[in-house]
């Protein structure tokens, strides 16, 4: 089984940054895919961002231009940087293996306008 501890959430301005770290253990990296996704109060879940084993990515149309998932396979770690951020992105982010039951615990982004 695939553990996912997420890091680097915090409370930012509008228009600020802030860059999601995803340390992934157990399972091998290289072979999985990986998926930013985020809830926000009284929403539902949805997918953030997506990268598959050979380094494409999928965005949702309202993080594209903003937003950027990568991997390192060196360190077993997904990322998403997260720029000009919006009162709107505010959300717990999590990181996943998609169509798993593995994920993260979450990690909270709060951007003040």
């Amino acid at each position: 089984q695939v553990q996912l501890v997420e890091s680097g959430g915090g409370l930012v301005q509008a228009g600020g940054s802030l860059r999601l770290s995803c340390a992934v253990s157990g399972g091998i990296f290289s072979r999985n895919a990986f998926g930013w996704y985020r809830q926000a109060p009284g929403k539902q879940r949805e997918l953030v961002a997506v990268i598959n084993i050979a380094g494409s990515t999928n965005y949702a149309d309202s993080v594209k231009g903003r937003f950027t998932i990568s991997r390192d396979n060196a360190k077993n770690t997904v990322y998403l940087q997260m720029n000009s951020l919006k009162p709107e992105d505010t959300a717990v982010y999590y990181c996943a293996v998609p169509f798993t039951s593995d994920w993260g615990q979450g990690t909270q982004v709060t951007v003040s306008s």
